[in-house]
């Protein structure tokens, strides 16, 4: 289970997060574009992913990954109990590189060699 801090925690490691209130929960994002949300008292987040990469994951485990309204943008459900902290990781860091500019994330991936 992932907790409302390590999933800030994470979202906030990447390079030019920030953290903004989104109709009364945190979003993150990056040069003002929403990566992620949190609705912790509801036990989940939001993720913006690939249409595609979205069908992948709500269809491989939907305990896990489902739909919401907005999910034919790509927002997408990470039900935080089912996760742990490298999936919820890996997932955070798809939505950031989705929507961050290419030399933000060419930046990142030369820090990280």
């Amino acid at each position: 289970m992932i907790t409302q801090t390590i999933f800030r925690k994470i979202a906030l490691s990447l390079p030019e997060a920030k953290e903004q209130d989104f109709r009364g929960r945190p979003s993150f994002r990056v040069g003002g574009k929403m990566f992620a949300t949190l609705h912790a008292d509801e036990g989940r987040a939001v993720v913006k992913l690939p249409l595609a990469d979205q069908r992948a994951l709500v269809k491989s485990d939907p305990q896990k990954y489902s739909l919401m309204p907005f999910s034919y943008m790509g927002f997408t459900n990470v039900h935080l109990r089912h996760v742990n902290a490298g999936e919820v990781r890996e997932l955070v860091d798809h939505a950031w590189r989705g929507v961050a500019l290419k030399r933000t994330v060419a930046r990142y991936d030369k820090a990280s060699k």
